[in-house]
């Protein structure tokens, strides 16, 4: 079996990218970039194994790189794709995969083009041992039919939006950069489809900041199957950092919050809910890449398929489409 040779391009989350695919024995990290010069040589310096580039076309036209990582801003990420695409490289990407439908257009062409390439994206809390946990539980039929699931991204870190990089792009979505973690995990633990979406969203938090976008967005679902959804990203909260998770089914009600998860199965206040163990979140930043190199090697298929990112992404799409036909 061959070494594969991987490119990162963006050393934020980036270079949780080269420790993953350092890690596999069968891929190496031979290519770091970066547009910040400091930053490049910053996490050169402990990688100095890796050649170095300010620019992501020298990444691209690389003949010995296999695959390519895209951890660049957001707004960067749907050219990276195609270009990687069209150079022949498989291609993971931290989330978003984009930041509009016409980049997700451009992106389904482009890999309809290569259908021999991988392409995933980073959407890590698939590998949380508390949402397998939870994902089992609903296919073993525990909860019962599902009626409504609710997710909220609850970000508390409102310097990223004031002071951070987020702020300086333009039409900064808050649903794109957070909330689509919550759309992938709702679609993932049900397998439905959303069909309908109502949507709004305010910037009361930071209405004295630089920052001129929505700061908070909310979304009601409604999918194939008749359940109702309810997904938030809301970033200025006082509240830590925490995927807040709510499943109503017939049989049981399964809550993640702050204080750990728990499982209802009786209305009757006097009996006390189940105390689910399971760790959470409970995993790596780089917790998918292993599988994603496997796929290139032909040994099984990336925890994130293509065809699940982009409905993942149609579904952010229409809902900040929503938030703007509600704004006029």
């Amino acid at each position: 079996m061959r070494e594969l040779k991987a490119g990162i391009i963006g050393l934020g989350v980036g270079e949780q990218h080269i420790i993953g695919y350092d890690a596999h024995p069968h891929c190496r990290t031979v290519a770091i970039c970066d547009i910040d010069a400091a930053k490049l040589a910053e996490v050169g310096a402990r990688h100095p194994h890796c050649r170095q580039t300010t620019d992501p076309s020298d990444v691209f036209a690389d003949p010995d790189i296999d695959i390519v990582s895209i951890c660049s801003y957001d707004d960067a990420h749907g050219g990276q794709i195609v270009a990687a695409l069209n150079a022949g490289k498989h291609v993971f990407v931290e989330k978003p995969l984009c930041v509009t439908r016409a980049e997700l257009d451009a992106i389904r062409t482009a890999h309809a083009r290569h259908p021999n390439l991988k392409l995933s994206s980073n959407l890590v809390l698939r590998r949380s041992p508390r949402f397998l946990d939870l994902r089992a539980r609903i296919q073993a039929g525990d909860l019962g039919d599902l009626y409504l699931l609710e997710a909220d991204y609850n970000y508390g870190r409102l310097h990223k939006l004031t002071e951070g990089w987020r702020g300086r792009v333009p039409n900064y979505s808050v649903m794109l950069g957070g909330g689509v973690h919550m759309i992938d995990l709702l679609l993932w633990l049900t397998g439905d489809r959303v069909e309908e979406v109502a949507a709004f969203g305010t910037g009361l938090a930071t209405r004295d900041s630089a920052f001129q976008g929505d700061d908070t967005r909310i979304a009601i679902l409604r999918f194939a199957s008749g359940a109702l959804g309810k997904i938030g990203a809301n970033y200025p909260c006082v509240y830590p950092h925490h995927h807040k998770v709510a499943v109503y089914g017939t049989h049981a009600t399964f809550e993640n919050n702050v204080d750990g998860a728990l499982l209802f199965k009786s209305r009757d206040p006097s009996v006390p809910p189940a105390r689910i163990q399971t760790a959470y979140p409970g995993v790596a930043k780089h917790a998918l890449i292993a599988g994603f190199i496997d796929s290139v090697l032909g040994q099984g298929a990336p925890d994130v398929e293509p065809e699940e990112i982009f409905a993942c992404m149609d579904t952010c799409l229409r809902i900040d489409e929503a938030v703007a036909q509600s704004a006029d």
